[in-house]
């Protein structure tokens, strides 16, 4: 996918991913940025970092964050007018993490991005008992499902036959680009690890939520490490989301 590089050049910059497919910078509606200062600001440092095109995917969470469809649209569309201005131009959009567990359903409601693609986590505690139904349903009503950053499901790091199920159903998986800098601990970058050997990532994201985050992965980039780590990938975010 990268061959256009020369192996020793230095590439700090994320113009390679294009599209950065999952973010939480949608203002105060959920744990990602707290105002629309805050958000204004991460996109601007996303955009100077090299991403094109921003895609929000916000949680929805029953109980925790119950956003919807309406409540999605009208905060980007108060973060379009935001950016607008502040005169900056990126192109954004939105869609939403839906959090799998036991009140979770397939309603019209779902928040997809673009050709019904739908974003969905699980608890870090412990895996859904019927995860593979939940993937089956929405398969059957013409939904792509994409697991988000399988590697930070403790869980799975000793059941690795369980990524091999999903990838036999279809599942897209979604990196965390901070995964591989074990910004989340020793077992979730080893288990980035074996998933990039074994070539099952489709898409990568900034997951952002926070000036913590945006500095660890300014670090990444600006010091070459991350494309370094990822230059032989072919994730799929320009052909699918650009």
């Amino acid at each position: 996918m990268f061959s256009f590089f020369n192996k020793k050049t230095h590439i700090d910059h994320m113009e390679w991913l294009g599209v950065d497919m999952h973010a939480h910078w949608l203002p105060a509606i959920d744990d990602g940025a707290k105002d629309m200062d805050s958000a204004i600001n991460f996109m601007k440092s996303l955009q100077e970092l090299g991403f094109k095109k921003l895609l929000a995917t916000p949680h929805i969470f029953a109980g925790l964050y119950p956003n919807d469809q309406r409540i999605i649209s009208n905060t980007l569309e108060s973060t379009r007018k935001a950016l607008s201005d502040a005169s900056l131009q990126i192109e954004v959009g939105a869609a939403a993490e839906h959090m799998v567990n036991e009140d979770f359903e397939i309603t019209n409601d779902l928040v997809c991005l673009p050709n019904k693609h739908i974003l969905i986590e699980m608890s870090y505690a412990s895996e859904v008992l019927n995860i593979e139904q939940v993937i089956f349903n929405l398969q059957v009503k013409g939904y792509v499902v994409i697991l988000a950053h399988p590697e930070r499901y403790s869980f799975y790091q000793d059941r690795h036959q369980r990524f091999h199920r999903f990838k036999e159903m279809g599942v897209l998986f979604q990196l965390n680009l901070l995964s591989l800098s074990g910004y989340y601990g020793k077992e979730v970058k080893r288990l980035a690890e074996y998933l990039l050997q074994k070539k099952y990532y489709d898409l990568a994201g900034t997951d952002l939520h926070h000036d913590k985050h945006l500095n660890a992965l300014t670090t990444e980039i600006r010091s070459g490490r991350l494309f370094s780590k990822l230059e032989n990938v072919c994730f799929r975010n320009m052909e699918l989301f650009s």
